[in-house]
């Protein structure tokens, strides 16, 4: 069988390596998925730069892991059918949103997951079988509790420890219910195609129903999630992009009750220690203060998004829409 130009490194269980699967999907390209196990670890090895998947291996561009850049090249690379709104409010709203997505959405994820019994060992024996290709070792239990124990000890350095967790869980609903009442009214998250913003959030949401806990919540409480990220494995344009004016009723309250409460001021907060240099940040967000140590990459992306952003404020409509939604004091 022929290679494709794409080669895909990726995980089930890695919610940047669906993020860009499904992109790929979207964007009609051909291209090989090579789920990581033991046996291709030396090849994966010699490609990556950093530990983690997604690795993206692509005929125009180097080799990247960065899935938020993979989605920003594969669009130049690939414009139909597109995945940007067609106007600057939205556009931008949709970076906002797929930024809340991977630097807070996955905090949310990381605690269901790995913050609780028995989906932390259901979810670390899904990871061991992916490492072995597909199946479960016979001698497995040892082995899967080293994983479960190494994950658990990496809650403090994504910020999902104990002293969080009451603030990410209500951050949790709190969103799940927003996304919920918008999606009830809208295929994607800006109209009738997906954004960037439903492919990082979906992403982080696919992960979220694959753990028990959060998937029974979510299947209660949730419906049009639950659809939606069904949809988004595989998803096809609808109709056009909406207008921000058909949006707002549902979109505004997503940004005004919980981005500007949670990740904005924590995400504002984290720039600024990087800036200094600080080892440790800590931030007063909906529910107490929210404290872990400075995440310099999150600092960069925020850094990305918070400059486009600043640069488009020219947009009455933009600049309207996040004064009603309480976000404006984070874009300057």
């Amino acid at each position: 069988m022929p290679m494709s130009d794409y080669r895909l490194f990726g995980a089930d269980t890695s919610p940047y390596s669906q993020k860009v699967r499904s992109f790929l999907r979207y964007k009609n390209v051909d291209f090989d998925w090579i789920s990581r196990t033991r046996e291709n670890e030396e090849e994966f090895q010699a490609l990556a730069q950093v530990a983690t998947v997604p690795l993206l291996i692509s005929p125009e561009r180097p080799a990247s892991q960065d899935s938020t850049a993979i989605l920003a090249g594969l669009e130049a690379d690939h414009p139909e059918p597109s995945a940007v709104p067609d106007d600057v409010a939205t556009s931008m709203l949709a970076l906002i949103l797929e930024d809340y997505a991977d630097e807070w959405l996955n905090k949310i994820m990381f605690l269901e997951r790995w913050g609780q019994k028995p989906d932390r060992e259901d979810a670390a024996l899904r990871v061991l079988t992916q490492l072995y290709g597909g199946k479960r070792p016979r001698a497995y239990k040892k082995a899967r509790d080293q994983i479960a124990d190494r994950m658990a000890d990496r809650l403090k350095l994504v910020g999902a420890q104990a002293g969080n967790a009451d603030i990410l869980k209500a951050s949790f609903e709190r969103v799940s219910k927003l996304l919920d009442a918008h999606l009830k009214e809208h295929l994607y998250m800006f109209g009738g195609c997906p954004s960037a913003a439903d492919f990082a959030m979906a992403a982080q949401y696919q992960q979220l129903l694959m753990d028990k806990s959060p998937a029974a919540w979510l299947a209660e409480h949730a419906p049009f999630v639950v659809a939606w990220v069904e949809n988004m494995q595989d998803p096809k344009p609808g109709a056009p992009f909406a207008s921000l004016a058909d949006l707002a009723p549902t979109l505004i309250p997503l940004f005004a009750e919980e981005l500007s409460r949670t990740y904005l001021v924590w995400a504002k907060a984290n720039s600024k220690a990087a800036e200094r240099g600080d080892r440790e940040v800590s931030a007063v967000v909906e529910g107490g203060t929210f404290e872990q140590s400075t995440q310099t990459y999150a600092a960069r992306a925020y850094d990305s998004v918070r400059k486009a952003v600043g640069g488009a404020l020219e947009d009455e409509a933009l600049k309207s829409f996040l004064k009603d939604a309480g976000c404006n004091k984070f874009f300057g």
